[in-house]
């Protein structure tokens, strides 16, 4: 069995769930591909409204399904309900505004009219993460069903609760059967149906190893894709910040979903002048968090997602010390039953170490001094990776300067990295490719069609 829901604050089988068969799964794709032919002639008003009820329902269940989330992945409850107010948020985003942002644009040839109208390419194929379960289902598929676009969506496999209940919502929302279709299948039935020439475009978010997959299969059938992978951000602690400030965002950005975000704040970079400052006041409010059971309200840190997570990240910190890093602070797993890891964080971490250029995923902090800006910037684009990254300094001029030498697709001033329905989202390098959330989470699974009118006269 693929998908198991297994509890990672006590390493517990809870459910499990057969994959679905091939001759189930070819009538769902079957049903997704006939609903298109139907749902890409509706009008803005019939999507959006869907959109608007699916918002709702979030609302309504959102203690329910932020206990799913916890129980799945094991975010803090009180993130997850977080995360549920979110994804409501992005639905009613582009039930709001889509119809706006797709309007025909018109043109000024030299000859002639012309415009640009927007129209649907057909039925998506979305592979989603755990880390979080419904927002990242929610940028990809509110957008695109809006466009007039249908989607197929493989959710990762300890997340499957999660997933099926995102498709009941939908029906409960009244969305045509094959609107929005859950798929609980294998990696190798997942790698056929990127081949199905019923699917027009794939969209994927997870590692780099399963982007690099996806992507040459996608481009085996010369179609579309939008990866969002990795990030290792750089968090930039400039002389003139205002360290404590710099220091409570900085366990937010580290710590933020057990420390398992692709824009989490993992490489921390101090000016020499206040790197010990900042770093001594780092280590004690990271020494001070409370680890515990994610149902519990006052847990400020809970277990990653799996056993097999946390022994992964734990191997990494043994490497980094083998390689001549060294533990400030924490660096073992937590005395406890689940898949929980300590606080940790890691400094005189050299390029030659194993681990310089790896993403941590849990909380685990880099700390690194350096001796002025010019250094911050080179050893913030030392990395394989362009997502997103951090400046802080008390001038704004400055700051945007320094974001502009950053190779990511997002740099935010005075805060970690962050997401919200009206900000585009995506990097660069190894971090992927193409943009989600915002005006431009409609431009990457459109046809930008152009219509040109001639006149009786026009020379062409």
């Amino acid at each position: 069995m693929t998908f198991q829901t297994i509890n990672p604050a006590t390493n517990t089988v809870v459910k499990s769930f057969d994959d679905m068969t091939d001759a189930a799964l070819e009538l769902s794709v079957e049903t997704a591909s006939n609903t298109f032919a139907d749902w890409k002639k509706t009008d803005y008003q019939t999507r959006s409204q869907i959109l608007y009820t699916v918002a709702g329902l979030l609302r309504a269940k959102k203690k329910e399904l932020a206990k799913m989330i916890t129980l799945e992945m094991g975010k803090l409850v009180t993130h997850a309900e977080g995360e549920i107010k979110l994804s409501a948020e992005i639905f009613d985003y582009y039930a709001k505004n889509a119809e706006h942002f797709l309007a025909d644009k018109i043109l000024n040839p030299v000859h002639g009219k012309a415009l640009i109208r927007y129209s649907p390419i057909g039925t998506l194929f979305g592979i989603q993460p755990w880390n979080f379960p419904f927002y990242q289902v929610a940028r990809f598929a509110a957008p695109n069903i809006m466009i007039g676009n249908n989607v197929l969506v493989k959710h990762a496999a300890n997340v499957p609760q999660c997933a099926m209940a995102i498709e009941e919502i939908f029906a409960e929302a009244g969305a045509p059967l094959g609107l929005y279709t859950n798929l609980l299948i294998s990696h190798s039935q997942a790698t056929k149906l990127i081949g199905d020439k019923r699917i027009k475009g794939l969209s994927l978010t997870g590692s780099e190893v399963a982007g690099a997959s996806v992507a040459a299969e996608a481009g085996k059938h010369i179609k579309k894709s939008v990866l969002e992978l990795g990030g290792s951000d750089a968090f930039i602690i400039l002389e003139d910040a205002d360290i404590d400030k710099a220091v409570d965002w900085a366990i937010v950005g580290r710590i933020n979903n057990n420390g398992q975000c692709c824009v989490a704040s993992k490489r921390f970079i101090a000016v020499e002048s206040i790197a010990d400052t900042f770093l001594e006041k780092f280590k004690n409010k990271m020494a001070a968090i409370v680890v515990g059971d994610p149902m519990d309200d006052t847990t400020q840190l809970g277990p990653l997602c799996t056993e097999a997570a946390a022994v992964k990240i734990a191997d990494q910190v043994k490497r980094a010390v083998e390689g001549g890093a060294i533990i400030l602070l924490g660096g073992k797993r937590v005395d406890r039953a689940g898949a929980y890891m300590e606080a940790t964080i890691l400094t005189d971490i050299k390029p030659s170490n194993p681990v310089f250029y790896e993403e941590f995923f849990g909380p685990v902090a880099l700390f690194f001094k350096v001796k002025n800006e010019e250094e911050a910037i080179a050893l913030s684009n030392d990395s394989p990776y362009g997502l997103g990254g951090s400046v802080f300094t008390q001038d704004i001029e400055r700051g945007k300067r320094i974001a502009n030498q950053i190779d990511t697709g997002m740099v935010f001033i005075n805060h970690p990295t962050w997401t919200q329905a009206d900000l585009p989202f995506g990097g660069t390098k190894g971090s992927g490719y193409g943009r989600e959330m915002a005006e431009l989470g409609l431009d990457e699974f459109v046809n930008k069609k152009l219509i040109r009118v001639s006149e009786l006269s026009d020379p062409f």
